[in-house]
This record gives C-alpha cells, sequence and structure tokens, in this order.
C-alpha cells in the first residue's frame, strides 16, 4: 500500500513539475530581455497581440486584424519590412 502511495505521489510531483517548466518557459518568450527586439504595431491579426493597450489590459485580446494600436514583439529591422508595420503605436 505504501509504493502504492509513494507511486501515486511521484507521478504527481512529475507531472506538476513539467507544468511549472512549461510554464517559465511560456513567460520568457511573451518578455524578450534582450535589445535584440522591438514593438511593431498594425500587423496584428485577431487575438494575437503581446501585450494590453488602451482597449484592454492582456496579451491575446485584439478585437480586429490591424488594428494600429496593437503590436508584437519582432526582431529589430523586420517591422519596417511589412506592410502596415508601424514603430509607433497609434494613440485613442
Amino acid at each position: 500500500m505504501k509504493d502504492r502511495n509513494l507511486l501515486t505521489q511521484t507521478a504527481i510531483s512529475g507531472v506538476l513539475a513539467m507544468g511549472l517548466g512549461t510554464l517559465a518557459i511560456n513567460v520568457e518568450a511573451a518578455k524578450p530581455k534582450w535589445n535584440g527586439y522591438e514593438k511593431c504595431a498594425g500587423i496584428v491579426k485577431k487575438g494575437m497581440n503581446d501585450c494590453g493597450t488602451s482597449k484592454h489590459n492582456c496579451a491575446g485580446q485584439a478585437a480586429k486584424d490591424h488594428d494600429a494600436e496593437e503590436w508584437v514583439y519582432l526582431p529589430k529591422g523586420r517591422c519596417e519590412k511589412i506592410a502596415g508595420g508601424s514603430l509607433k503605436q497609434a494613440k485613442k
């Protein structure tokens, strides 16, 4: 009986550890810590923004495609190469 409980506890601990590891990776991806990225506005598809605006305060809540206020992180220099991309967010 003790072996069965130990096995169950070990399995649950492993699953929780994997979940926390995945969470840490997702947080890192959302906030680049080096200077190789910039905010690119005006190119976002509905629901694909990286952070909040004056309309909402969370990522993934863009209400429409190509809203001038919505933005995503892109490597420096890429935004200017995309039609409709702007380094300055529109203020509404």
